[in-house]
């Protein structure tokens, strides 16, 4: 997105991961430019033209933003008729951008969901899609940037560390989706020294999911059984996670356990901040079955806001790096003829329609009817920390490996002379995935705090990997094959 038209996004918002807090970036794949072939005077020419048609569309997208920040501070002053007035015109800047790139393509939805918040009928955000729906979106999502890509390889890591030495390991996965995130693990596990442990996955999903829990556990076991890891998998369907018993997940004892969230915990956040019922029963059945790791990945956003105005103009920054970031994949695609196919088209549109999904709900869903409550991760560590959960944090180690496997997932995205433009940054002990330096997930790793648990009247069992110095032996060094899954 070009500076103009960010700055107007980002307003007085700081940085999630502020440059004084981060500890460092890394950039990488940064490729020179490829080199022209056509006349002096015809470059110069077209990129005047290409100059002059920049600088109209930043004049128009800074324009549909301040008219969109109106409308949507209108709508919560209650004042529909000036909303509608400021969408209109927003609306007929629109027409005249393009829509598949740029400001164009991310203002669109933010349109559309202005228009959907001003209609009566439309008081609430659309129903989500149903499971086997949104578990497709995903895969396509997976397969649109690295965004997944990095929340399982970060999370995988801290679960192997936390595994080292143990015999019979077990994994409760929160949220399983299409259980893209363990073959690179298995893969690692069936490479350990001494041969590898026994692995059980227990994969949470929904109740509605229909036939997808049973195809990821079957392809799973195939995958496990190719390499002779052995494995069993276990099903956990629930309408909501704070309704788990701790005995429906199947937990032994001398088991190693982990316990995995990847983009779970804000859906069991409340409008009220007083009203934690919901993330307070998760969290107490984590620090209960006492894992060896609690890995949690969030998009690193601030949506929870009561105030429209403060949540939409928290989204539109949010959802514009995320449209930019997923346009340089696939221009990269389109660059070495990748995008030839129809498979290209699809996934992005697909994508696209997960992130939509999300919008649709940040700016239009009130009350009960909102729930996407993404939160920076200042504020989740706190909430865990409360919980009786200290922090596991990430070092130099977590961070070369993140970078390294970042590295293999946008190596067969990102080409034709372009610079990729993400990055790693690690801030407190946090990992998160940027993009031109602005963090949009972050990964962090816990465990049960010894004070608290000696607190509750409980033995503490020294479990061990409570840092993490050093490589691990598991480690998959870079060569997990989320591919040969798919």
């Amino acid at each position: 997105m070009d500076p103009a038209t960010a700055a107007a996004l980002a307003g007085n918002l700081p940085h999630p991961f502020s440059a004084a807090a981060a500890h460092g970036v890394v950039y990488y794949l940064n490729l020179p430019q490829p080199l022209a072939t056509v006349s002096t005077a015809t470059a110069a020419a077209a990129v005047a033209r290409q100059q002059r048609q920049n600088e109209e569309e930043d004049a128009a997208g800074v324009r549909m933003v301040h008219l969109l920040l109106t409308s949507a501070g209108a709508i919560q002053a209650g004042d529909h008729s000036s909303a509608q007035d400021s969408l209109t015109q927003a609306r007929s800047i629109l027409a005249g951008l393009p829509t598949s790139t740029g400001i164009g393509r991310i203002a669109r939805h933010f349109v559309d969901a202005l228009a959907q918040r001003i209609s009566p009928a439309s008081a609430a955000a659309l129903p989500p899609p149903p499971p086997p729906v949104l578990a497709d979106l995903h895969n396509h999502f997976y397969n649109a940037g690295p965004y997944l890509k990095f929340a399982f390889s970060t999370a995988n890591k801290a679960i192997l560390d936390a595994f080292r030495g143990c015999d019979r390991v077990h994994i409760v996965d929160l949220g399983i989706m299409q259980g893209h995130q363990w073959p690179s693990l298995i893969h690692a596990l069936s490479r350990r020294h001494g041969g590898p442990p026994h692995l059980r996955i227990t994969g949470v999903g929904a109740t509605a999911s229909g036939d997808v829990l049973a195809e990821v556990g079957r392809r799973l076991r195939q995958f496990a059984s190719s390499l002779d890891v052995p494995f069993t998998f276990r099903e956990v369907r629930v309408d909501a996670l704070d309704g788990i018993p701790g005995w429906m997940l199947g937990v032994v004892p001398g088991e190693a356990l982990a316990i995995n969230s990847v983009l779970q915990l804000h859906r069991l956040l409340a409008e009220d901040a007083d009203d934690t019922a919901a993330i307070d029963a998760v969290l107490r059945l984590v620090t209960s079955l006492q894992p060896r790791v609690f890995t949690v990945v969030e998009q690193e956003a601030d949506h929870n806001r009561p105030a429209l105005l403060e949540r939409f103009t928290n989204a539109l920054f949010h959802y514009a790096s995320m449209f930019d970031s997923m346009e340089a994949v696939m221009m990269s695609h389109r660059l070495r003829g990748g995008l030839a196919g129809g498979v290209g088209v699809v996934t992005r549109a697909l994508a696209e329609a997960l992130l939509r999904a999300e919008i649709l709900d940040v700016v239009c869903g009130e009350g009960s009817a909102r729930v996407e409550r993404h939160e920076p991760m200042v504020r989740w560590r706190e909430r865990l920390a409360r919980a009786g959960l200290a922090q596991v944090p990430f070092g130099p180690d977590e961070a070369r490996h993140a970078v390294a496997q970042l590295a293999l997932a946008t190596r067969m995205m990102v080409a034709g002379g372009r610079s990729a433009g993400y990055g790693i940054v690690e801030c407190d002990g946090a990992l998160a995935l940027a993009w031109h330096g602005r963090a949009l997930y972050a990964a962090t790793a816990w465990r049960v705090a010894t004070r608290w648990w000696a607190a509750a009247g409980n033995a503490v069992r020294d479990e061990g990997g409570s840092s993490r110095n050093g490589s691990s032996g598991e480690s998959s060094n870079g060569r997990g094959d989320w591919a040969s899954f798919v």
